[in-house]
C-alpha cells in the first residue's frame, strides 16, 4: 500500500471534541484497511484568510497530519468523508513521497573550480565548440574604421 499525508484544519474546539473527531477521522482509515503511522498536532494558528464551510466563518483553526498507508482506490472515499464531517475545515491527502537517494559530493565541492570533474566537463564541452567563427573581419574594403586604434 502506498503512503500519504493528510493535513487537517479542524475548527476550534475543546480537547475531548477535539480527540472524537481525530478518533472519526482515523477509524474512517482504519475501516477502509487503512493504517495510521503517525499522528501530529501542528498547534492552533490564525489562517491566511477567512474560510467559510459548512455555515461558519472560521479565522483560526487546529492544525493536525495524519501520515497513514491505504488503498489507492479508497482514498476518495476517506477525503468524501473528512468534507462531511462538520467539524474539519479543510482536509487534502497528499502521495508521501520518499526523497531520492543522492550521494554525498562535498569533497568534490571543496575542491578548486579547476580541479572539479563537473567544471572540467564544461571545459570539454567548450573546448569543443568553436566560438570565434563570427569574429569581425577587419578586411571589410573600406579604408576606415572607427572602432580601431
Amino acid at each position: 500500500m502506498p503512503s500519504y499525508e493528510m493535513p487537517l484544519l479542524l475548527r476550534i474546539m475543546k480537547k475531548p471534541e477535539l480527540v472524537a473527531t481525530l478518533k472519526r477521522t482515523s477509524e474512517t482509515i482504519f475501516n477502509t484497511g487503512g493504517i495510521i503511522r503517525k499522528i501530529e498536532n501542528w498547534g492552533v494558528t490564525e489562517l491566511p484568510y477567512k474560510i467559510s464551510i459548512h455555515n461558519h466563518l472560521h479565522s483560526e483553526a487546529n492544525h493536525f497530519c495524519i501520515w497513514f498507508d491505504a488503498p489507492p482506490r479508497l482514498i476518495e472515499h476517506i477525503v468524501d468523508e473528512g468534507r462531511r464531517d462538520i467539524d474539519i475545515i479543510r482536509i487534502k491527502v497528499y502521495n508521501h513521497l520518499k526523497p531520492p537517494k543522492t550521494e554525498c559530493t562535498l569533497h568534490e565541492e571543496m575542491l578548486p573550480p579547476p580541479y572539479r570533474p563537473s567544471v572540467q566537463k564544461l571545459m570539454e564541452i567548450a573546448e569543443k565548440q568553436h566560438r570565434n567563427r563570427y569574429a569581425f573581419k577587419y578586411n571589410s574594403g573600406l579604408n576606415y574604421y572607427p572602432f580601431c586604434k
